[in-house]
């Protein structure tokens, strides 16, 4: 049995990732401070049937609280010591980001440097494995992106706070020998992502018939990555030896077509998209497309789930939520 924190632990990813712990008989702590980026109702969903079943009430544990707050990570680290943490909380999104830069390098950094604070005294039983993303690589085009590029020009706060984590993440991994596992996240989707997020978005007004607005000429592509897959990414990246510190790529390497994206959605809803076109907006990038070589070499990670999958799958969660939240 391991013993495994997951920050953020109320979110999408988080979710997917209890499930399959608990499945496998780990222990799990889940911090979580529902906030309201998103309706907090969504991430209490996520969790609820973790918290009723009988069988989880000896493996799991939920701590209603925020990173930053002392108090909290002390009563989550009552835990502890933890085998692996995962750290997914931070705040989220490019554009929100643009509005409120000094709240999100609060959260992302501060509270990163407070969580580490925990860490620490058990550095060298302990695995960090980090949800960075892919927006550090900033505005590129044509060619895929490897860890190994140049990451110092990223175009929102929200990217440099995540190229900030992955530095100080590195200097905690130098000064106290904590093994770190930065995973760059490309665009995860798939059933109970956050509602803020295109594909969720879209296929909401798409249902509703409402206008589904499209920033730039729809020729934008992202390397859309389902979520099943991301999990078997991190679960690889829990136990996979290393030197101590690492980053990675998760993704699909097959860049998607915003109208493609679209398309597929209408296929699986069966309805047509109403579609405005508006100016790209500050802090869009035109291209996400990941070089997973790396990733395949240490990990053994391979993508199984085609982006038209995917699509149906979230489709089909989509309608079966809907139709409960109409009946509850």
């Amino acid at each position: 049995m391991r013993r495994i924190l997951i920050t953020g632990g109320a979110g999408f990813i988080a979710s997917h990732l209890t499930e399959r712990f608990l499945a496998l008989g780990d222990k799990v702590t889940a911090i979580d401070n529902f906030n309201d980026f998103y309706n907090p109702e969504l991430k209490r969903i996520n969790v609820n049937a973790f918290l009723a079943e009988s069988a989880y009430q000896a493996s799991y544990r939920l701590v209603e609280g925020d990173i930053r707050d002392v108090q909290a990570l002390d009563d989550a680290f009552g835990d502890g010591p933890f085998d692996v943490v995962i750290h997914l909380a931070a705040m989220a999104g490019v554009r929100p980001s643009l509005e409120s830069p000094a709240y999100y390098f609060d959260v992302n950094v501060n509270g990163t440097q407070r969580l580490l604070d925990r860490i620490v005294p058990n550095a060298a039983k302990t695995r960090l494995v980090f949800a960075s993303s892919s927006s550090v690589y900033g505005e590129r085009s044509g060619e895929a992106f490897k860890e190994t590029d140049r990451v110092s020009e990223p175009i929102s706060p929200y990217a440099a706070s995540k190229a900030a984590n992955e530095l100080q993440l590195y200097a905690c991994h130098h000064a106290t020998g904590l093994k770190v596992v930065c995973l760059r996240f490309f665009t995860v989707f798939g059933p109970r992502q956050r509602p803020d997020l295109a594909i969720h978005k879209f296929c909401h007004l798409i249902d509703e018939g409402k206008p589904v607005e499209l920033f730039g000429d729809g020729s934008t592509r992202r390397d859309y990555t389902y979520v099943g897959d991301i999990v078997k990414g991190i679960e690889s990246a829990m136990t996979y030896n290393f030197a101590g510190y690492d980053i990675i790529n998760l993704g699909r390497s097959e860049p998607v077509l915003l109208l493609d994206m679209v398309r597929s959605l209408e296929k699986h809803l069966g309805k047509k998209a109403d579609l405005v076109f508006k100016p790209m907006q500050v802090g869009d990038v035109p291209y996400t497309y990941a070089d997973i070589s790396h990733a395949r070499e240490v990990l053994g990670y391979s993508p199984s789930t085609s982006f038209d999958e995917g699509v149906r799958h979230f489709v089909d969660w989509y309608r079966k939520q809907k139709a409960f939240s109409l009946t509850s």
